[in-house]
């Protein structure tokens, strides 16, 4: 054959079918447990669609948050899928930066079955009706306890128990002998780290970040008591140096028998089971988002996985995220890595499974009702301009959560008072409202 015949030849068997051109997609994601093993199933993936490879870069939220955010909006195009979270997606639908996924994508893939979404989560990666994200798991907050630790000192925890139970719970269970606290809160630096457990504080004591003007509130008295009382809380009967602690650090506390509570994220419902050591598991119990005056404390959370529109690869990148948000995947990596890994709170039929319905029966019900039981449009017992439970869904919040929480951690470490903490984030959070525009 000449070398003419073999370049045309070659030229048509690369565009027959089944020989594409091999696509790889940058993808960023959380560093939590189950998009670790997303990551591990991956190669099911690969075996439906060959042509197609996924790098993956997994970070912690903290350091995922401004990574993404840097990309999507210089449109410098590193990443062809990204992990955000429902804060970000109707910020980030409105300027552009992210796909309309309802229109390309999800109107006309009848095989991921969008109605099967919860309603809930499905709202909060939309924007004006439209998905700009899939919601990989949806959640709330609920409370993990000790049933051993409750059934020994005679307590018995209630389905829903108020704050101030909590906090007598905890001085009783405090057992700095055994180097186990009576309770483990979230006290590191970040709008999404600490600020989250009590931002929800707040609303159920009757307060909240702004009221109907844009005016700070922090230092209002209802919403000073809910701050002094989570430091207070932390400082006298949480973990040590809780200023540092996340909610990873948390997860370790409590599987492995350091703390007898544990405020936080249900997601973490199924790993928290999977990794109890041999005194804790068997002896986890779970109860609703504690409450103070303000019922339905719980917070609402998703996070989605969205197709910036700088990607030079959408339809690829279609097919990874509709794969890992569908189904097909859940009772793949139920069946894979244990049904307690499976992504939660996302899709009602999940919840009918059998396997995941026996491994889950302590939790699930609470789940749905957590999730339920949050409303986004409503966070507080006073009017505010604002939505989402606990965060404001303005893009000045990152800014604002990330400062202020830099003060409450040093509050939590000791080193100024909550209400000097206040005083100077409320200071610096009217700089930043008025320096937006939002009071005149």
């Amino acid at each position: 054959m000449s070398t003419l015949a073999l370049s045309i030849a070659l030229g048509l068997l690369a565009v027959r079918p089944g020989h594409a051109e091999e696509v790889t997609l940058t993808v960023a994601l959380a560093a939590n447990p189950q998009m670790e093993t997303a990551a591990k199933l991956i190669d099911n993936f690969y075996a439906k669609y060959p042509d197609i490879k996924v790098k993956f870069q997994t970070l912690p939220e903290n350091q995922l948050r401004p990574t993404v955010l840097k990309d999507v909006a210089t449109k410098s195009g590193q990443f062809d899928v990204v992990m955000i979270g429902a804060y970000e997606v109707p910020l980030w639908a409105e300027k552009g930066w992210i796909a309309n996924l309802s229109k390309e994508y999800v109107e006309k893939d009848t095989e991921w079955k969008a109605d099967d979404l919860l309603t809930p989560i499905r709202d909060l990666v939309s924007f004006k009706g439209d998905m700009f994200a899939t919601p990989f798991y949806g959640s709330s907050s609920f409370m993990f306890y000790r049933k051993d630790l409750f059934d020994k000192a005679g307590l018995k925890m209630p389905e829903q128990p108020t704050w101030d139970q909590v906090a007598e719970f905890a001085a009783k269970l405090d057992d700095k002998a055994n180097n186990v606290s009576g309770i483990c809160l979230r006290g590191i630096p970040g709008w999404g780290q600490s600020l989250a457990p009590l931002t929800t504080v707040i609303n159920t004591f009757g307060g909240r970040w702004f009221d109907e003007k844009w005016e700070p509130q922090l230092s209002s008295e209802k919403s000073r008591e809910a701050i002094n009382f989570y430091v207070k809380l932390l400082k006298e009967h949480g973990q040590p140096d809780a200023a540092k602690d996340g909610w990873q650090e948390c997860l370790q506390l409590f599987t492995q028998g350091k703390t007898a509570m544990w405020y936080d994220d249900t997601v973490f419902a199924g790993p928290v089971i999977d990794q109890a050591n041999d005194q804790v598991k068997g002896n986890v119990g779970f109860a609703l988002a504690p409450i103070k005056v303000k019922p339905g404390s719980g917070w609402l959370w998703a996070w989605g996985l969205s197709i910036p529109t700088t990607s030079k690869h959408q339809d690829a990148a279609w097919k990874l995220i509709s794969w890992l948000t569908s189904e097909d995947y859940i009772k793949l990596a139920g069946e894979k890595a244990g049904w307690g890994t499976v992504p939660p709170g996302s899709r009602q039929s999940t919840y009918k499974l059998p396997e995941y319905e026996k491994a889950t029966n302590d939790y699930a019900d609470l789940t749905l009702k957590s999730i339920s039981a949050a409303n986004p449009l409503k966070p507080t017992v006073d009017p505010v301009p604002y939505t989402g439970v606990q965060y404001v869904t303005i893009p000045e919040f990152e800014q604002i959560g990330d400062f202020t929480s830099q003060q409450l951690a040093g509050a939590i470490s000791g080193q100024m008072s909550a209400d000097d903490a206040i005083a100077t984030s409320e200071s610096r959070i009217k700089e930043i409202m008025e320096d937006a525009g939002y009071i005149k």
